[in-house]
């Protein structure tokens, strides 16, 4: 069974080791404690929460087909006569759309907006992390 500790776990949701400890101690997430009395939560109750999250995100959405929506905040624009490179910060991953420069203009984005990354693929690849060890 994978345990995964506070930090670990709030990493993976996008939010403070503080934040994911007040919703073990309120009950919405539960934890049980490792032979060294730190607090754990189980990697199935919390795939299943970070599903009950991401539905709750969902719920607000405009219609789109779209699953893969990213929230940030514009952090670079870069305009040709053409084409613009747009860099957006969601939590810990950046983003870099490449659109044309009529887009980018018509959506007035620039450095500190807010904007919505849609992330749509047919091809996307996963790969199994161990614990304990990052990969490079």
């Amino acid at each position: 069974m994978t345990t995964f500790r506070i930090g670990e776990a709030a990493e993976l949701l996008g939010v403070s080791a503080d934040t994911l400890r007040r919703w073990v101690d309120s009950g919405r997430l539960p934890a049980g404690r490792d032979d060294n009395g730190h607090r754990v939560i189980d990697g199935v109750d919390l795939a299943a929460f970070a599903r009950a999250q991401a539905a709750e995100a969902e719920e607000g959405s405009d219609g789109s087909s779209a699953r893969n929506l990213l929230r940030g905040i514009v952090t670079a624009v870069v305009k040709d006569t053409v084409m613009a490179k747009v860099d957006i910060q969601a939590g810990p991953f950046r983003i870099v759309s490449l659109m044309s420069r009529e887009a980018a203009d018509e959506l007035d984005l620039r450095v500190g907006s807010l904007a919505i990354a849609v992330i749509k693929s047919t091809t996307v690849v996963v790969e199994r992390v161990d614990k304990g060890r990052s990969h490079s």
